[in-house]
């Protein structure tokens, strides 16, 4: 979500100090359940005639990972403080336009699962 976040003239990109990191991030703190019900939330809404539904009954449980994140939280603070940056989408925006995305691309996905994707790009950025 690049262009979105950053925008067309680079913003950041041409203002920041060459090598640092600096990471984008839109103060909406989620733990990883939060994370999948929004997801399956979405798909039920995006995809009414799906099998599936509700999505939330694939959702399994594991304990195969130990130690794994719990949430998603990331901090933005120096972008803001030091570039000003704003995020153009929230989280509900940007999960919605990304899982729109990838329905809409479906064979890409496929692709990329069976191994046939070499990492050619699908298009150009605006």
């Amino acid at each position: 979500m690049s262009r979105t976040t950053v925008g067309p003239s680079g913003g950041p990109l041409r203002r920041g100090a060459s090598g640092r990191g600096l990471r984008r991030g839109g103060e909406s703190e989620r733990t990883n359940l939060q994370v999948v019900t929004s997801l399956c939330e979405l798909l039920d809404e995006l995809l009414p005639g799906s099998p599936y539904r509700p999505h939330s009954r694939l959702r399994t449980f594991v304990a195969d990972r130990p130690g794994h994140d719990a949430r998603y939280a990331i901090d933005a603070h120096k972008l803001r403080s030091e570039l000003g940056w704003e995020p153009r989408e929230d989280f509900e925006s940007g999960l919605r336009r990304t899982l729109v995305w990838y329905l809409e691309n479906q064979t890409w996905c496929e692709r990329v699962m069976d191994g046939s994707y070499r990492g050619e790009r699908l298009g150009s950025l605006p």
